[in-house]
């Protein structure tokens, strides 16, 4: 049996976005909470993800939207991280400009340690893309698109970002424009 290369890379591509999803998950976490919900995009799914950020880059005069969304067709998949901001109720704390986390809370806010524990995990996830020699870059574009799009299905998460995987001779996020 012979697979060819692109199928093998795109194989590697997937196994590593699993690994990413994992070390999301075991990173570590204020108070040991832990609220995040990963996803993998492909296929017809990170299509529909790049023509939303498309559309709000239109919709918003924010052009590196659609820079990102160039981003992500050229990506083999995309890892897409997301955290309920849920209150951790630390004394003492204020990080999120609110007195305390019941005013958070009354006011909707967003809970800085939550928003720190997304990007710890990111980090996490990324460094495994990169460990795998995987090409990869963290978006906050392409989180804002896959909750306008809903895709983790729970109304909860309200913060996400996506991490685009890609194989190629020339990593498709250096030297962006």
């Amino acid at each position: 049996m012979i697979t060819k290369g692109k199928d093998m890379e795109q194989k590697a591509v997937e196994e590593v976005a699993a690994l990413m999803c994992a070390a999301a998950r075991t990173a570590p976490k204020g108070k040991g909470v832990d609220n995040l919900a990963t996803l993998v995009v492909t296929g017809e799914d990170k299509d529909r993800l790049a023509k939303e950020m498309r559309r709000i880059a239109e919709e918003y005069s924010a052009a590196f939207f659609a820079r990102d969304a160039g981003n992500v067709d050229s990506s083999e998949a995309v890892v897409i991280l997301g955290q309920r901001p849920v209150p951790f109720y630390l004394p003492v704390c204020g990080y999120c400009g609110f007195e305390n986390c019941a005013e958070n809370k009354e006011k909707s806010g967003v809970c800085a340690v939550s928003v720190g524990d997304l990007g710890i995990a990111a980090c996490s996830a990324a460094a495994v893309a990169g460990l795998h020699h995987i090409d990869n870059r963290i978006m906050f574009s392409v989180g804002r698109a896959a909750l306008n799009l809903k895709l983790f299905n729970d109304d909860g998460i309200v913060e996400a970002y996506g991490i685009p995987l890609s194989v190629s001779g020339k990593s498709p996020y250096f030297d962006r424009k």
